[in-house]
C-alpha cells in the first residue's frame, strides 16, 4: 500500500494519477505503516515505511535531516534516469554535489534526485513536483517539441521502479486487457463523403491544383513514383465522369475501409449537419468547415457499418463551446442510429478549457479530440484513456496518430519510410507502456491525390503483428471504465490488500490483469533489483474480490495465468 501526503489543492490530480498507476495506495494516516510513501508538501512528518519519496523544488523541512541541500530552482528542463528521459514542465530544484546520497536522476543542469539511506528506510528526494507535473500536462498539454514522449507514462514507470529497486513488490493492474500488450482504435473522420458533392468550391479547385503541379512538385522531390503520378492526373481527368455518374466516386471511403479493416470494427464519427461551419472558428477560412453531406444521405452507407459492428460518433460543430448545440449534434446522430451512447471528437480538433464539462453536460459518452494536428505522439503525455481536469464522468480517449499530420506539406511532410520510423516508436511504446494507440485515416486518405491508403495497409498489417486487441472507440473507454471501476482498499485484519469492483453488474467482460512485480532480490543499491524483476500476470473477470498478503503472495481466488499470444 502507497500512503500520499499531497498539498491540499492536489487531491484531483493525485486521484487520476492513481488511476493511470492501478496500484494501492490511500491518504496517507498516521500511525499505519506503509510499504512506500509518496510526500509532496513542503513539512513531511514522521512516517513508517520503507521507502519515502519526498518530491518539490522547495526547501523541505526533511532536507536539513537527510542532508540534501537545494541549490538552484528553475522553470523548465530535462531530467533523465539510467532508462529514459522526460521533460518537466514546472519549477524544478538541483541538489548540492557534497549532498548525502546517491543521485538516481539528473538534468544538464545537474543533480534532480538522490537515494539516502536513513536507518531503516530509504529517502528519494525528487527535485520537481510529481503532482504538479500531471496536473500541467493534462491541463496544458505538452508542446510540439515533446510530443514523442509519453511523459506521464514514465513518470508512472520511474516510479514503479524505485519502489522495486527497494526490493517492495508493486501489486498493479495494467492498462491493457488480459493476453495483450495494448489496443488499437481505428477511426475515420468523414469531412468529405466524396467529391461528387464539391463543384466549382474550395475543395475542387484544391484536389485539381495538388493532383497537378502539386503531382509533379512530388515527383520532382521523389515522394511519389511516376505510377503514382500518373495515377494522380488520370483521377484529376475522370473528374467530369464522376460528376456525371459515369465514373466512380473515387472519394467514397466506406468500402475501401471495410475491405482493408475485415473483422477490424473501426469508429467512423460523422458531421451531424449539412452547410455548418460552426462558430467561434478560428483561423481566415472558417466557412470551409462546413460539409457539404447530410446524415440523411448516408442511410444506406450507415446501416453497412453498422452491420460491421463498426461506431458512429459525432464529429462535432460546436459542442466544444456550447452545451445546446452539443445536444442537438448529439440528439441529431442518435436519431438516425437508435444508439443511445455516443461519443464525440471535434471537427478540427477544436477546444478550449471548458470543453470536458461542455461535453459532458451535453452528454456524450467520450470524447476523442485531444491530440495534435501538426504532429504525432502523446499529447498529454499517455497512452491511456483518462478523465480530464474539469469533467466529472467524461473520459477522454487520445489521438496519437493523424495522416494529415504525416504527410502535410505544411505539417510534418515526412517521407513513407520516415514515418515508418515514427510510427515504429509509438507502437513499441505502446507493447511497453500499455494503454491504446489511436489512429485517425480521414474518409479521402485513402484516393487521390493523397494515396495514403497503401501506407494504412502497411501501417494496419504491422499493429496485427503485435497481437493488441482492436476496438472500437466505445468498446476501448468502456474497458477503461471497467478498469477504473477497480477499487483497492486494506484487509479487514489490515495485514494486506483487497481488490474489489464496483461495477453494478460485478463482471467485467474483458478480463484485467491482476499483475504482481516481484524483485527477484533487494541489492541495497536501489539499482540492480528491476534488472531481474519476476512479473506474474493472472486474468480477473471482477466478479469476485480478491485478497492480497502484505507480501503480495498469489491468492487461491486468482485464475489461470494470462495465456500468452
Amino acid at each position: 500500500m502507497i500512503g500520499v501526503i499531497p498539498k491540499g489543492s492536489q487531491l484531483p490530480v493525485v486521484e487520476e494519477f492513481f488511476e493511470l498507476f492501478k496500484t494501492p495506495w490511500e491518504l496517507y494516516r498516521p500511525g499505519q505503516v506503509y510499504d512506500v510513501v509518496i510526500a509532496t508538501t513542503d513539512e513531511v512528518t514522521e512516517v513508517n515505511a520503507r521507502l519515502l519519496l519526498v518530491y518539490g523544488p522547495n526547501i523541505k523541512n526533511i532536507d536539513e535531516r537527510i542532508g540534501t541541500r537545494v541549490t538552484e530552482r528553475r522553470e523548465h528542463a530535462v531530467i533523465s534516469d539510467d532508462a529514459a528521459s522526460l521533460p518537466i514542465y514546472g519549477e524544478i530544484a538541483t541538489f548540492a554535489g557534497s549532498s548525502i546520497g546517491t543521485r538516481c536522476v539528473g538534468a544538464s543542469c545537474g543533480i534532480v534526485g538522490l537515494r539516502v539511506c536513513a536507518s531503516e528506510s530509504t529517502v528519494l528526494r525528487l527535485g520537481y513536483d510529481l503532482f504538479e507535473e500531471v496536473k500541467l500536462v493534462l491541463a496544458n498539454g505538452q508542446p510540439v517539441e515533446h510530443a514523442h514522449i509519453p511523459t506521464l507514462d514514465i513518470h508512472i514507470r520511474m516510479l514503479r521502479n524505485w519502489i522495486l529497486n527497494e526490493g517492495i513488490s508493486v501489486l498493479e493492474i495494467p492498462p491493457a486487457p488480459a493476453g495483450h500488450s495494448f489496443v488499437v482504435c481505428l477511426t475515420h473522420d468523414i469531412d468529405f463523403v466524396g467529391i461528387r458533392n464539391h463543384k466549382f468550391d474550395h475543395t475542387m479547385w484544391g484536389f485539381l491544383y495538388r493532383s497537378t503541379v502539386g503531382a509533379i512538385q512530388k515527383l520532382l522531390r521523389g515522394r511519389i513514383s511516376l505510377t503514382r503520378f500518373l495515377n494522380t492526373w488520370r483521377a484529376a481527368a475522370s473528374l467530369p465522369f464522376v460528376y456525371l455518374g459515369w465514373a466512380k466516386d473515387f472519394w467514397e471511403p466506406f468500402q475501401w475501409y471495410l475491405d482493408i479493416e475485415r473483422e477490424l470494427s473501426a469508429t467512423y464519427f460523422l458531421i451531424p449537419f449539412k452547410g455548418r461551419a460552426g462558430e467561434k472558428v478560428p483561423g481566415a477560412h472558417a466557412a470551409r468547415r462546413a460539409a457539404t453531406y447530410d446524415l440523411d444521405e448516408l442511410s444506406k452507407s450507415i446501416a453497412i457499418l453498422s452491420a460491421a459492428n463498426c461506431e458512429l460518433g459525432v464529429h462535432g460543430i460546436d459542442a466544444w463551446h456550447s452545451v445546446e448545440k452539443g445536444r442537438t449534434e448529439r440528439s441529431r446522430l442518435g436519431e438516425i442510429t437508435g444508439e443511445p451512447v455516443i461519443g464525440i471528437r471535434m471537427h478540427w480538433l477544436l477546444q478550449d478549457a471548458n470543453t470536458p464539462s461542455l461535453l459532458e453536460q451535453a452528454g456524450f459518452a467520450y470524447d476523442s479530440s485531444v491530440g495534435y494536428n501538426d504532429a504525432i505522439g502523446y499529447r498529454t503525455g499517455t497512452g491511456q484513456v483518462y478523465r480530464p481536469l474539469g469533467a466529472r464522468k467524461l473520459l477522454e480517449l487520445p489521438l496519437h496518430i493523424q495522416d494529415g499530420a504525416l504527410f502535410y506539406p505544411q505539417r510534418l511532410d515526412l517521407s513513407d519510410p520516415e514515418a515508418e520510423k515514427r510510427c515504429r516508436a509509438l507502437i513499441d511504446n505502446a507493447s511497453e507502456f500499455g494503454g491504446v494507440l489511436t489512429l485517425i485515416w480521414h474518409d479521402r486518405s485513402h484516393a487521390p491525390e493523397r494515396f495514403w491508403g497503401d501506407f494504412y495497409i502497411k501501417l494496419v498489417q504491422e499493429l496485427k503483428s503485435f497481437g493488441p486487441w482492436f476496438a472500437t472507440a466505445g468498446q476501448v473507454v468502456g474497458w477503461f471504465q471497467k478498469r477504473r471501476a477497480v477499487r483497492f482498499e486494506r484487509t479487514p485484519d489490515s495485514t494486506g490488500v483487497r481488490a474489489m469492483s464496483e461495477l453494478e453488474t460485478k463482471e467485467i467482460t474483458s478480463s484485467l490483469t491482476l499483475r504482481i512485480h516481484r524483485p527477484s532480490s533487494a541489492t541495497g543499491d536501489g539499482k540492480a533489483s528491476t534488472q531481474s524483476a519476476r512479473v506474474e500476470d493472472f486474468c480477473w473477470d471482477g466478479k469476485n474480490a480478491i485478497d492480497f498478503s502484505s507480501n503480495l503472495h498469489r491468492m487461491p481466488q486468482l485464475q489461470a495465468p494470462v495465456p500468452v499470444l
